[in-house]
């Protein structure tokens, strides 16, 4: 079946295709069994290629469909690249796409626009499959653009409302920051590798490059502004939390299964070059720790039910990047696969709460729901334990991992191990405030329960996952350096286990028991300082409007007039100047012509003979 393998990204990209072409007019049912369907059927091809690959006992697949692009030294095949990494990501994205499209039939039932949703999100998946199961960079380059349209588009689908139109917008220009320096960097490793093939790149890297020099640390460093950029880490982070404007099915997508997994597997899949440029590598890390502490005391103050779960995968990536800048590739992958499995369900058990408050979001106005929505709850008892990592959970067996690589990494592991032990802390406090107050807060109205197969199956599945998925072998030995196993002292154990509990006791003595009264520490004074400059993303937007959008702004404004269009203005109204005097030259009148042919002639030889 491996032959087949390239159906994988092509199946859901024909369900675009139909649901485009066909412009809406077929039946939601229709339209749904398309969407989720194709979905399905690239899951299934993903299997059996997947088994094919692993029954072969082989490292790795090419597979060349035709030449895409033949210049110079430059030749690009449309090729896809099977190894253990991608073939975790294949399913991980098909598999919990699926589960998030059959939710979706249900959740967009009704829509005027569900067949537009559908297309999207086919293209979503079929970029997103292109991006992760590419051989070379420029394959790469094009699923990434891909999902970058299709976040746009899902972002701002309910584009009525101006501010979706906005928060689309921001995205897409936030990442295509992100995008720009990762374009230079692919220049600059075609111009020292001579390749963009991955594996080849990174073999000529190796034996070329030498450690820490100057195209390692910038090639690199360009390569991570596009990873921050896609997976919203900082200074790129804050366009994440405003793709709450799409659809609930749209930000588990985005969120567990797609988008912002870019980064992480960019980074893990050109980790030779992060080797020859250790400095930059740390930085990685420190990115990560530093953006998972920033999103974890943002989501503390957080309102909004989908806003609470979006800072918390900022925060969850920033694990991954804490990963990847210790040299713990594997734990990286193995934490964004666990991770896909409980945030999916904790953004679409979200999603059927909101459907039972009639589309209400704020955690204030929902309270005490875990007698009208007992099957929610338990789903989302679930998937917050997970996200807690308290042991046995997913969560936990692939935190441990990353946390174990940080203290045990020779060079200032130690400090990112305490970054991310905090960070442990405040997903426990936040992650319980929010539990907390949705399911034993005060009443404030009733809700009801929304069943339906197709809204509750996923959610059983993706629960089940959350609590064993830890136990799931993900074959990335052959891709990887080997790594020692990490043995921390009971020690470190007991405070990487205990500090997530207290979390989650500081936040019962809170929240259900009122030791403490938030509303008047955060009402006034310092306190209230605090909570503004928390619940505002630490003053990011406000910093990116004052040292960016208001100087681009005032330039544009004093320059107005355009001085650069002012020099091809000038040029042409030379050139027309000319043209209305040589115009008056042609009268019609022969003799005029003979007189100036003669004259020409006089000039021609005068300038001959003097010359």
């Amino acid at each position: 079946m491996l032959e087949l393998f390239w159906l994988v990204p092509v199946i859901p990209f024909i369900g675009f295709l139909i649901l485009t072409l066909t412009f809406g007019k077929l039946p939601q049912v229709y339209a749904g069994i398309i969407g989720a369907g194709s979905i399905g059927l690239s899951f299934l091809f993903a299997l059996l290629a997947g088994s094919s690959f692993l029954a072969a006992d082989i490292t790795a697949y090419s597979q060349t469909l035709w030449t895409w692009i033949s210049v110079g030294d430059l030749e690009v095949g449309f090729t896809f690249y099977l190894d253990g990494v991608s073939l975790v990501m294949m399913y991980v994205i098909t598999g919990v796409g699926f589960l998030i499209h059959i939710y979706a039939t249900g959740y967009m039932s009704g829509d005027p626009s569900f067949s537009r949703f559908f297309a999207y999100m086919n293209l979503f998946v079929s970029a997103m499959l292109i991006l992760v199961l590419a051989d070379n960079l420029v394959l790469l380059f094009m699923g990434w653009e891909g999902v970058g349209l299709c976040s746009y588009l899902l972002i701002g689908f309910w584009y009525t409302d101006p501010n979706n139109g906005y928060c689309a917008r921001k995205a897409f220009v936030m990442t295509r920051v992100g995008d720009a320096f990762m374009a230079i960097g692919l220049f600059a490793l075609f111009i020292s590798t001579g390749t963009l093939n991955i594996q080849e790149a990174m073999f000529n890297a190796e034996a070329e490059w030498v450690v820490g020099s100057g195209i390692a640390t910038a090639v690199t460093l360009l390569l991570l502004g596009g990873a921050v950029g896609k997976s919203a880490q900082l200074p790129l982070q804050t366009w994440l939390p405003d793709a709450m404007a799409g659809p609930t099915p749209i930000s588990a997508l985005i969120h567990a299964a797609t988008m912002v997994t870019a980064g992480v597997y960019l980074i893990s899949r050109t980790h030779v070059l992060y080797l020859l440029a250790p400095d930059v590598q740390y930085l990685v890390g420190v990115i990560g720790m530093i953006t998972l502490l920033m999103a974890g005391f943002t989501a503390l103050t957080q309102n909004d039910i989908k806003k609470v779960l979006a800072y918390s995968t900022v925060s969850q990536i920033g694990y991954m990047f804490l990963a990847l800048g210790v040299g713990a590739w594997g734990s990286a992958i193995f934490h964004l696969m666990t991770h896909a499995f409980f945030k999916a369900l904790l953004f679409l058990t979200a999603g059927s709460i909101i459907l039972a408050m009639h589309h209400e979001q704020d955690i204030f106005k929902m309270g005490g729901l875990r007698k009208d929505l007992p099957w929610s709850h338990w789903l989302f008892l679930i998937g917050t334990v997970a996200l807690v990592a308290l042991p046995f959970t997913s969560g936990f067996w692939s935190k441990e991992e990353i946390l174990a690589s940080a203290l045990e990494h020779h060079e200032g592991g130690y400090l990112l191990w305490l970054g991310g032990v905090a960070g442990a802390f405040m997903t426990a406090l936040y992650s319980f405030r929010l539990y907390f107050l949705v399911f034993y807060g005060k009443k404030t109205h009733d809700g009801h329960e929304v069943m339906g197969w197709h809204l509750q199956g996923p959610l059983v599945v993706l629960a089940i996952l959350a609590l064993i998925g830890g136990y799931i072998h993900i074959p990335v030995e052959a891709v990887f350096p080997e790594v020692a196993e990490h043995h921390p002292s009971l020690f470190y154990q007991a405070i990487m286990i205990g500090l997530p509990m207290l979390g989650i006791y500081i936040a019962w003595l809170i929240f259900i028991k009122g030791k403490l009264d938030l509303n008047k520490l955060a009402g006034q004074g310092f306190g209230a300082k605090l909570h503004r400059f928390w619940y505002t993303q630490w003053g990011m937007d406000w910093l990116y409007d004052k040292v960016i959008v208001s100087p681009y702004v005032w330039l544009a404004e004093f320059n107005k007039s355009d001085v650069i269009d002012s020099f091809y203005n000038g040029s042409a109204r030379v050139v027309r100047f000319c043209h209305d005097i040589m115009s008056e030259t042609q009268t019609g009148q022969l003799r005029w012509y003979a007189i100036s042919v003669a004259y020409g002639l006089l000039v021609l030889v005068t300038i001959g003979v003097l010359l």
